[in-house]
Order: structure tokens, then sequence, then C-alpha cells
């Protein structure tokens, strides 16, 4: 099993730099879990790309389908849970929706959010981090 941010999924369906690595990731373990504002903040990125021009709506409204598909581990996180480890990790209550989501299963969040993992080392791990463990 594997706890993912949108960062992790966004290399996973968008080719890019890091898509190799995603892939492998995938892969490696291909049940793969999140918080389930996972879908939104990826809405957002496509949504973002087809805006300008990167994306035709055909192809945004197929990777959310993927996306759908692919993430149907998904969690929801109290809020209360989301502030209070805001509150204890000096992050974003987006990004403690993920941390939660992932201590909930006793899992690693998979991110490239450094300034993630640099807050909440004990609970996150890089994607080259993932792929060698």
């Amino acid at each position: 099993m594997v706890v993912i941010d949108t960062n992790i999924l966004a290399y996973l369906l968008i080719e890019g730099d890091q898509t190799k690595q995603a892939r492998a990731l995938f892969a490696q373990d291909s049940e793969w879990h999140s918080e389930a504002f996972i879908l939104i903040e990826f809405s957002n990125i496509i949504a973002t790309y087809q805006r300008t021009g990167d994306l035709t709506q055909t192809q945004a409204e197929r990777l959310l389908r993927q996306a759908e598909t692919l993430m149907r581990g998904l969690i929801d996180v109290p809020h209360i849970a989301a502030l209070q480890t805001a509150r204890k990790f000096s992050v974003s209550a987006y990004d403690a929706r993920f941390l939660v989501a992932a201590d909930s299963l006793s899992e690693r969040l998979v991110t490239a959010d450094a300034r993630l993992r640099d807050s909440a080392p004990g609970l996150t791990q890089s994607l080259v981090g993932a792929l060698a463990s």
C-alpha cells in the first residue's frame, strides 16, 4: 500500500520529468490510497492545464476519469483532525489532510513537497525514498 498526495498522482498521469519514477512506484505497488481531497486538487491542476492550452477538454476529462479509477482507496479525514495536524506540523490544512490519511493507514505519505517532508519527516517520504523501500 502506498499513500500519495496530489503531486505524485499528477506525475503518474501527466507526462513530465517525474513520470518515470511515479510509474515505477505504481509498478512496485499499485494499491494507492489518499485523502478524498486529492481529486479536487488534481481537477484544479488539469483545469489549469486546460485553461493555458496545454490540455484539451477531451484530454482533461480522460485524465480525471483515470484519476478517479486509480484512486479508489480514498479516505475522508475529519476536519478537526486536519486542523489539529496543521497546527502540530505548521502546514496548511490541505497538506494536513494527506498527513492524517497516511497516519491513519500507518504508512508514510509519498510527496514531492520538500517543505512538507521537512515539516513532518516521520510521516512523509520522497518519491525516490519510496522507490528505495
